[in-house]
C-alpha cells in the first residue's frame, strides 16, 4: 500500500513517464497508444486511492523543496484539488480512446507529439490540483499553457499558428503581468504563499486594495476566460476536436475556474470579501460574461465555436457562484466544475465524431443526422440537457445548489441572471437536437457513425452526466467540505 505522499508524486510523475515512453515507442503506433492508455489507467488508480482519506476529512501534505522561507515547492490534497485531480484522471483515458479514434479517422499528422503534449498537460494538471501554495500552482499554470500550445497549433497551418499566438500571447501576459504580481504583493503583505482556510490574506488587507487584488487575480487568471481576457478560447478552436476536449473538459478551463474557486476560498476568504465593497464588481463582471457569451454562443453557426462561446458563459457560472460569497454557492462552483467537465467533454466528443463521420461543422448542416448518427446525436442530448441545467443531467444539481446560494445571500440579481442565462442555453442547444432527429436530411449521401472508440468514448462521458445525477454523493460531499455545510 503505497503512502499518501508517494500517490502525490506518482500523480505527476506518471504522466511525464508516459511522455517519454509514448516518444520511444512512436514509431510503433499500437504500442505507443498501449502505453497512454496504461498510463491514463494508473493515473486514475493512484488518484483514486487519495479519495478516502479526504472523503474521511484528511489532507495529505508533501512539502518539496524549499527555496526561501515562506517559498516552497508544496503539495496538499484538499477537497477541491481532490475533486479536479479525479476528474481529469477519470476522462484523461475515456479522451485517449476517443483520441485513438480520431486520431486515426482523420490521419491527422504528428501524432506522437500530440499524445507527449497531453500528457504534459495531464502531469501539469496534477501538479495545479494538489498545489499547496501560490508558488507551485502558478509554476504548474505556467506549464499547461507550454504544453497545450503545440496543441492548439497542431496543424501548423497559418489559421493554426495565428490562433496559437492568440492563445500563448494572452495567457502569458496575464500570468505574468497580473497573477504573478497579485501573488508577489500577497507574500509581501502576509509572508506566505499558502492555500490557508479562511483566507490567507483576512485581517491583513482591506479597503481599495482588496479589490484591486482581486482584479489583479481575476484578471490574472486568464484561463477562466471573463470577458475581455477570452479570445484566447475560441481562437484554440482552430485545433484538432480532442484537443478542443482537454482544453474544455479536462485541463485548460477547468485549471481556471479552479484558480478562481481556491484563490477565493483560501487566499481572500470569504469573510474578507464579503466585508469589502470593492470586492462586489465581480459578481457583475461574471453576469455580463455569462450574458454576453450565451448572446454570441447563439449568433454562431460553426458548431465548435458555438460550444466554445457556451464554456466562455458556463465558466462565469463558477465565478458567479462563487462571487456571490455565500456557502452553498462555492459548494455548487465545485460540482459546477464536475458537471460542466462531463457534460462539455460529451459535446466535443460528439462535434468531432459529426466531423469525421460526415464532415459537417455547421449547426446549419445537421438536419436529420440524428437518423445515421443516433448514438453521436444522443449522447450531444444529454450534454446539451446538462449545460441548460436539466434533469436527470448533472448541471441540474449544481444549478440547484447555485440558486439555493444566491436565495440564501439574497442576491436576487444574481438569480435573475441564471434564469435569463438559461433561457439561453436553451435557445442555443435545443434547435441542434431538434434539427438532427425532427427535421429531414438535405444531404444525398448518408454516413454512419464514427470509428468505434470515438462512440464509446462518447457514450462513457454520456453516461457519467447521467450517472453524477443520479449518484452525486462524492462530488457532493467533497464540496460540502470545502464549503463547511453540511449534508
Amino acid at each position: 500500500m503505497i503512502t499518501a505522499q508517494t500517490a502525490i508524486l506518482l500523480a505527476i510523475t506518471i504522466p511525464l513517464l508516459a511522455g517519454v515512453l509514448i516518444a520511444l515507442t512512436g514509431k510503433h503506433p499500437n504500442l505507443r497508444e498501449a502505453v497512454t492508455l496504461l498510463a491514463s489507467l494508473a493515473l486514475l488508480l493512484t488518484v483514486s486511492s487519495l479519495l478516502p482519506a479526504v472523503l474521511n476529512g484528511q489532507q495529505p501534505i508533501l512539502n518539496w523543496i524549499e527555496m526561501l522561507p515562506g517559498l516552497s515547492i508544496r503539495f496538499q490534497v484538499e477537497p477541491l484539488g481532490m475533486m479536479f485531480a479525479s476528474v481529469a484522471a477519470l476522462l484523461w483515458p475515456v479522451n485517449s480512446l476517443y483520441s485513438i479514434g480520431y486520431m486515426r479517422g482523420n490521419n491527422e499528422k504528428n501524432q506522437t507529439r500530440f499524445y507527449i503534449c497531453f500528457a504534459i498537460a495531464i502531469a501539469s494538471v496534477m501538479g495545479i490540483a494538489f498545489a499547496g501554495n501560490l508558488l507551485t500552482l502558478f509554476i504548474f499554470y505556467e506549464a499547461l499553457t507550454l504544453s497545450t500550445y503545440p496543441l492548439v497549433t497542431h496543424s501548423g497551418s497559418e489559421n493554426a499558428m495565428k490562433s496559437g499566438r492568440v492563445y500563448l500571447g494572452i495567457l502569458i501576459s496575464t500570468s505574468i503581468a497580473l497573477l504573478l504580481v497579485a501573488i508577489i504583493w500577497t507574500w509581501q503583505v502576509t509572508g506566505s504563499t499558502e492555500f490557508t482556510p479562511g483566507g490567507l490574506l483576512n485581517g491583513k488587507l482591506q479597503g481599495p486594495a482588496v479589490g484591486i487584488m482581486l482584479l489583479l487575480y481575476m484578471y490574472g487568471i486568464g484561463k477562466a476566460a471573463l470577458m475581455p481576457i477570452h479570445r484566447w478560447l475560441p481562437a484554440a478552436m482552430v485545433a484538432p476536436t480532442p484537443v478542443s476536449a482537454l482544453l474544455h473538459a479536462v485541463a485548460v478551463v477547468k485549471a481556471g475556474v479552479f484558480t478562481v474557486v481556491k484563490v477565493i476560498v483560501y487566499i481572500f476568504g470569504l469573510d474578507l470579501l464579503r466585508s469589502e465593497s470593492s470586492a462586489q464588481w465581480l459578481l457583475y463582471a461574471a453576469a455580463f460574461t455569462i450574458i454576453v457569451a450565451s448572446v454570441i454562443a447563439l449568433r454562431q453557426d460553426n458548431l465548435k465555436r458555438r460550444l466554445a462561446y457556451s464554456t466562455v458563459s458556463q465558466l462565469a457560472y463558477v465565478v458567479l457562484a462563487t462571487a456571490i460569497l455565500a456557502p452553498l454557492s462555492v459548494a455548487a462552483a465545485a460540482l459546477h466544475i464536475v458537471a460542466h467537465a462531463f457534460g462539455k467533454i460529451t459535446l466535443f466528443f460528439a462535434a468531432g465524431s459529426i466531423y469525421t463521420a460526415s464532415g459537417k461543422t455547421m449547426v446549419s448542416q445537421l438536419n436529420g443526422i440524428g437518423y445515421r448518427m443516433p448514438w453521436t446525436m444522443g449522447a450531444f442530448a444529454i450534454g446539451s440537457l446538462s449545460m441548460i441545467g436539466v434533469p436527470p443531467a448533472a448541471g441540474f444539481i449544481s444549478k440547484w445548489y447555485l440558486l439555493l446560494g444566491a436565495v440564501d445571500a439574497q442576491q436576487w440579481f444574481a438569480i435573475g441572471i441564471i434564469i435569463i442565462s438559461t433561457l439561453l442555453n436553451a435557445a442555443y442547444f435545443i434547435p441542434i437536437i431538434y434539427a438532427a432527429f425532427f427535421k429531414t436530411s438535405d444531404a444525398a449521401n448518408t454516413h454512419g457513425e464514427s470509428p468505434l472508440p470515438m462512440v464509446i468514448a462518447l457514450l462513457i462521458t454520456a453516461c457519467l452526466t447521467l450517472l453524477m445525477f443520479l449518484f452525486p454523493q462524492i462530488p457532493l460531499a467533497l464540496a460540502q467540505q470545502l464549503a463547511g455545510v453540511g449534508a
